[in-house]
């Protein structure tokens, strides 16, 4: 729901920052693995307790997947990039809440599970979405810079960056943040799984 003005708003910063990278010879798939690496990190230091680095490491990580994709489009996109970017951030969200039910098991799983199981609807309504969009030629008016069809919900990138920041900044009310996102998820699915039965009926 926010990814649009998020771009909208970072895009000079990301595409000089991709220029940067490019002068120096950096390859956009090694930023990618390296966002994912940071992201990792993230959840190592939140599993750990160390939630404030965690954070921080999410907003490093987040960086590294808005650089990516500008620096691609400074040379060739390929199928592989856009393979690795969708893949890989999908196991860095799911990496975040079980970072959180490693920490404190006992208070965490449920919450986190539910959460983790919402991912799961997400990503995949969106995931077969793009398949069949691009089996039918589709592009997308709101995201034409995606290396896939991008189908957008209640909960993109930026509300999920803004849950787990809230996870970070107030553990205590994991369980409150798990519940009410997981709840927003559904609502994403609900509309996804609409706009698949009306687009390839």
């Amino acid at each position: 729901m926010l990814d649009r003005v998020a771009i909208r708003l970072l895009r000079p910063s990301l595409e000089r920052g991709a220029r940067a990278l490019h002068r120096a010879g950096v390859a956009a798939d090694a930023v990618t693995w390296a966002g994912f690496a940071i992201g990792a990190g993230a959840a190592c230091a939140i599993a750990l307790g160390s939630n404030v680095l965690g954070l921080a490491l999410i907003a490093v990580s987040r960086v590294c997947d808005g650089l990516d994709g500008a620096l691609a489009r400074l040379t060739q996109p390929t199928d592989r990039g856009a393979f690795l970017d969708i893949a890989l951030d999908f196991l860095f969200y799911a990496s975040v809440p079980l970072a959180f039910a490693v920490a404190d098991p006992v208070e965490r799983a449920l919450p986190a599970a539910t959460l983790l199981a919402a991912f799961i609807g997400t990503g995949s309504s969106f995931l077969a979405y793009a398949v069949f969009a691009e089996r039918r030629g589709m592009s997308s008016a709101e995201y034409p810079s995606k290396g896939l069809y991008y189908l957008g919900g209640l909960t993109e990138a930026s509300e999920t960056f803004i849950c787990f920041a809230l996870m970070c900044l107030v553990p205590a009310w994991f369980a409150l943040w798990a519940y009410a996102f997981a709840a927003m998820c559904a609502l994403t699915i609900v509309s996804r799984l609409a706009a698949g039965w009306r687009a390839f009926g």
